[in-house]
């Protein structure tokens, strides 16, 4: 089969932990896997999520990697629009290459647009199945900057074979916003890594002060700026705590400016990017694990916290909603809400019986719903469903460019 990713390792993401996790149970349950991985390699990409090819390291055992830098992007470090259409191209051209060099019987796309666009362009040049996996900014964001992107996403939704999504929340989301038949939608949910997140807490312990984990990418749209100043507000009611910022994200300066201006030196440390290898080694350093998002498809990092054993405080939102229930495996707060996002974390912290109730449920129904022996099985139900039928794709020609999209000057945020 043939795979194609937006981002991979060393891009700090959670679409590069779904990629790895999903292609190793693929070549475990017998799949030949081709891995077509675009990546950012200068430096302004660098800088925002990490970059660079997949470091063979880094590539599970069986499956075969193409790098593709995404050139038409990285136009913006020019001072030009970014040329999605052309990393499209580029895409769509290198799978049918592979195809005739040693053919594919299946192709995924991890993400819309633009890789969902690209596969399914192959896949009508190579009459071949393709199934899109919807995951985060594809539903949140793309077709939301401009009309071309607008038309783009809503022709991938409208003729991919199979469409996955996270959760039942955001496929609300997107069949809202962009006018599609619910039923177009097969639910696969995040998940984790069990094997490698396990239990250390196991008693829901908390120091003086309390250790609170932020892991994640580092932008303002996961709510960690808002998680600052509901540090400052713990603080200046006495409660004692230290914040842990783990990852990198468009908002490290941003992040870095708020905890001085906040006077929150010395209460909280940023640890940068951390290989995925290690971040087991992070939430083990962490007692409540904060998630302050506005929004998600289905968040690996919460998954992440629960396989742990810690107690998690996030915000009821889209994506989030469909996982942690609050009071049963988490507590949910409203979001871009400060105060309430303390509030959350002060309960967690005042009540040990509710600490450990929510831990323990958590990991129980990470192991019994979200690990990925259970979910990869669910993904390739849906390759065989798809190799038994006579699937076509339509064309999907280009509309015309519309100037006005914001994600052109900032590609890396789409």
């Amino acid at each position: 089969m043939g795979f194609v990713s937006r981002r991979y390792w060393p891009a700090v993401s959670g679409m590069s932990a779904y990629a790895e996790n999903l292609m190793r149970h693929l070549v475990r349950q017998g799949h030949e896997v081709t891995m077509v991985s675009q990546y950012r390699g200068d430096p302004a990409g660098r800088a925002v999520y990490g970059g660079g090819p997949p470091p063979a390291d880094r590539v599970p055992d069986g499956v075969e990697v193409v790098a593709l830098e995404a050139l038409g992007e990285q136009r913006v470090g020019a001072g030009e629009p970014a040329d999605f259409e052309a990393d499209v191209d580029t895409m769509t051209r290198t799978v049918l290459d592979l195809h005739e060099q040693h053919p594919f019987d299946i192709l995924h796309a991890q993400y819309a647009y633009p890789n969902g666009l690209a596969v399914l362009r192959a896949a009508r040049a190579a009459g071949l199945p393709a199934v899109v996996s919807v995951q985060g900014g594809d539903g949140h964001w793309v077709g939301t900057c401009c009309s071309t992107h607008r038309d783009l996403v809503r022709a991938v939704f409208a003729h991919a074979p199979a469409l996955l999504i996270g959760s039942r929340s955001f496929a609300g989301e997107v069949c809202e916003r962009h006018g599609v038949d619910p039923e177009r939608f097969t639910l696969v949910p995040g998940a984790t890594d069990a094997e490698r997140f396990t239990r250390s807490n196991t008693d829901a312990h908390v120091s003086d002060p309390a250790v609170l984990l932020y892991h994640g990418r580092v932008d303002r749209r996961k709510g960690v700026l808002d998680l600052l100043e509901a540090v400052r507000l713990l603080l200046a009611d006495g409660v004692a705590v230290r914040l842990l910022v783990s990852g990198i994200g468009p908002d490290v300066d941003a992040v870095g400016e708020g905890i001085t201006q906040l006077g929150l030196d010395g209460h909280v440390e940023v640890l940068g990017a951390v290989p995925y290898e290690r971040a087991h080694e992070v939430y083990r350093r962490g007692e409540v694990f904060v998630s302050p998002t506005y929004a998600e498809g289905f968040s690996n990092t919460i998954l992440e916290a629960m396989a742990t054993g810690l107690p998690v405080v996030s915000t009821d939102v889209v994506g989030v909603r469909d996982c942690v229930r609050p009071d049963e495996n988490g507590v949910l707060v409203p979001p871009a809400d400060p105060p309430a996002l303390a509030a959350g974390i002060r309960r967690v912290l005042d009540d040990p019986a509710l600490r450990r109730r929510i831990a323990d449920q958590a990991y129980d129904d990470v192991h019994r719903y979200w690990s990925w022996p259970v979910v990869a099985g669910r993904i390739t139900d849906v390759y065989a469903d798809l190799l038994a039928r006579d699937v076509k794709v339509p064309e999907i020609p280009d509309p015309p460019r519309d100037p006005s999209c914001r994600f052109r000057a900032a590609p890396h945020l789409l």
